[in-house]
């Protein structure tokens, strides 16, 4: 490749990064002000859970192009320079229900929203979302949330890190390098796991849209990023929750330990699709297989699979994975230790999870040479 060649390669990912990291500022078309940014919600026939966040941005740039350099390099430091607003009042609409929620110390609200009329049998449904103080009427937005369908028969939680990509997610450069620079074609991701998440998502009979939802020790700046990145390696969409900046603990000055918020998120899952039971799905690296197995021991039954990726290489972390999946195996689920996805995508065709025809692009994907 020519260096020129090189140059334009270069420059053209440089400009689709700084167009996905200006994007949370685009929505108020320059003008400043207070802006909400929610993030994709998840829910039920009976709750819906949503996070946002607000903030307050500098208004400049407005007369400039959207689609111009310029433009995004201006957004880009106004995104820079906003700031959250603390205690700020925040009325969320469904339909017919309301909530008004309050924004932390870190300009974080949460929704945790009882709902009276039923959600349509769709995936993602919007809702609105207004400041009642500080009062902007321009500040106001549309948030989603995805609810399952009523085929669905079982629901995936997953991890991000080492689990669906390899190490890096929470570095904003190297994650910004690989994805754009690289494109879709960089080993970010684990091979076959697009293919083998889309096969949870149809089930075995196929078009069952299991919910997938993804949890992320990665900052919440770096979750326009990740939403790019599903989309770019065409990894079923879901609520993707992020474990840091999450809130504080109580009498406590430190952030909430990342491991101690998976808990508490798998366990609101488990409570608000009450119906349906799960197949988590971690790496070895971390502590996924402890929290996992403690949730399994929480919610008899509820556990149908636990898929571990092995990243350790520590014989001596594979064998108390492996007292682990014992217990597991007594509880009456399994616990399965995979150096790929073909093999996790095999065990599921044998639990009935996922179909045949699923292991088989998995293995395609997984290992193209083979298919030559």
């Amino acid at each position: 490749m020519s260096l020129r060649r090189q140059f334009r390669k270069l420059a053209l990912a440089l400009r689709k990064a700084l167009h996905i990291i200006a994007a949370p500022v685009k929505g108020d078309n320059g003008r400043g002000g207070l802006f909400i940014q929610a993030f994709r919600g998840y829910g039920s026939s009976r709750q819906l859970f949503l996070m946002g966040r607000v903030f307050h941005q500098p208004g400049f740039g407005a007369s400039l192009r959207e689609d111009r350099l310029r433009r995004d390099l201006i957004d880009l430091l106004r995104r820079l320079l906003r700031k959250p607003v603390v205690n700020a009042q925040v009325r969320v609409r469904y339909k017919d229900a309301e909530q008004l929620v309050h924004t932390d110390k870190h300009g974080y609200f949460r929704v945790n929203m009882s709902l009276s009329t039923m959600p349509s049998d769709v995936l993602w449904h919007s809702m609105e979302l207004s400041l009642v103080h500080p009062v902007d009427d321009r500040a106001a937005t549309t948030g989603e949330f995805f609810t399952p369908s009523s085929g669905a028969r079982y629901g995936v939680i997953s991890d991000i890190d080492d689990t669906v990509v390899f190490t890096g997610v929470a570095s904003t450069a190297r994650m910004m390098w690989r994805l754009f620079a690289q494109g879709a074609e960089s080993r970010m991701v684990f091979p076959g796991v697009a293919a083998l998440y889309q096969a949870f998502y149809e089930g075995d009979k196929g078009h069952q849209g299991n919910p997938l939802l993804y949890v992320s020790r990665a900052p919440w700046s770096i979750y326009q990023v990740l939403v790019e990145f599903f989309r770019m390696h065409r990894i079923p969409v879901g609520p993707i929750l992020i474990l840091r900046e999450w809130g504080l603990k109580r009498g406590s000055l430190l952030p909430r330990r990342a491991k101690d918020h998976k808990l508490d998120v798998i366990r609101q899952m488990l409570a608000l699709y009450r119906d349906l039971p799960f197949v988590l799905i971690g790496d070895s690296g971390q502590r996924d297989p402890e929290v996992y197995t403690r949730i399994l021991r929480e919610h008899p039954g509820r556990i149908i699979g636990i898929y571990i990726r092995d990243v350790s290489n520590d014989a001596g972390r594979e064998e108390s994975i492996a007292t682990l999946a014992r217990e597991v195996k007594e509880a009456g689920s399994d616990l399965m230790l995979a150096s790929d996805s073909v093999e996790m995508a095999r065990h599921a065709v044998e639990q009935g999870l996922i179909s045949a025809d699923a292991l088989e692009k998995v293995k395609r994907v997984q290992n193209p040479d083979e298919n030559d």
